[in-house]
């Protein structure tokens, strides 16, 4: 059907009227638009990098970060978009941003896996996952690290570890190890807590099996002193007194006179597996 705009001329006076309207807001909207200009545009690869250097070394980490993600952005290709990276994950991490600083690495890992910089990037993911926001406050509220959840320990550990066999001459080599001997310890740690969580709920098969695992994964760690006394108690419960005796036989070879026999599973006083005490 037609639509006869003579017959409405109040309707045409009101388009007439929207199409005024529409314009002035397309030209105000041009207007406002062409106020927020981007101040970089127009800026090489260099100069981006190096006024992002110069935010970095304030640390403005938030201007930084825009700067490094327009270098990303507008030359993906050459020796700026690939710095660009290793710095966005650096600033990202210092900013608080743990996720986004792991997504840079992860681009740059996959871009460039044979780039001279991945020994850094190895060690900076294992920074990341090995002290997460929240570890800065164990020193208030006496938490032992291996009672948080260990898969950011883990994770921390993969990283170091591969940077230790692919990079043993790398300048992070030597405190990566320093790190992986703490992981290990913490890690066999948290192994022990679930065991004997398990224990004091009457879960001796559970608790066996996860003591057990320390004692085959993680030989060498002081903590497999208390894992064996658990396997030891656990199998006591159970009536199993063949293999209670032999738990007990490994545990006076290796630890004579072992303390927990008199103190029991508590440990009294604090931690000493805070990493904030390490580094």
């Amino acid at each position: 059907m037609d639509f006869n705009q003579s017959r409405f001329p109040g309707f045409a006076r009101l388009s007439h009227a929207a199409l005024a309207l529409l314009a002035v807001v397309l030209i105000a909207g041009c207007g406002s638009i062409k106020g927020e200009k981007d101040p970089t545009a127009g800026w090489s690869a260099e100069r981006l990098y190096q006024d992002a250097r110069t935010e970095i070394s304030a640390g403005n980490w938030k201007d930084a970060r825009t700067r490094l993600e327009a270098v990303e952005a507008r030359y993906p290709f050459g020796g700026y978009a690939q710095q660009s990276l290793i710095d966005q994950a650096y600033v990202n991490w210092k900013d608080d941003e743990p996720e986004q600083a792991l997504a840079a690495i992860d681009r740059f890992q996959q871009q460039y896996p044979n780039h001279a910089g991945t020994d850094y990037m190895l060690y900076l993911k294992g920074l990341i996952t090995f002290t997460p926001p929240s570890a800065s406050f164990t020193k208030f509220t006496r938490q032992d690290p291996s009672e948080r959840d260990p898969k950011g320990l883990r994770e921390s550990y993969e990283s170091f570890n591969e940077l230790i066999k692919r990079y043993p001459d790398s300048r992070y080599t030597a405190d990566a190890k320093k790190r992986v001997t703490w992981l290990v310890g913490t890690i066999a740690q948290n192994e022990v807590h679930v065991a004997q969580y398990y224990y004091e709920r009457g879960a001796y098969v559970a608790a066996i099996n996860r003591a057990q695992t320390v004692i085959t994964d993680f030989q060498g760690v002081p903590i497999a002193e208390k894992a064996l006394y658990i396997i030891y108690l656990s199998y006591d419960k159970l009536g199993l007194t063949e293999l209670r005796d032999d738990a007990k036989r490994v545990l006076d070879q290796n630890f004579p006179n072992s303390k927990f026999y008199e103190q029991g599973l508590d440990e009294p006083g604090g931690s000493y597996w805070n990493p904030i005490n390490w580094f």
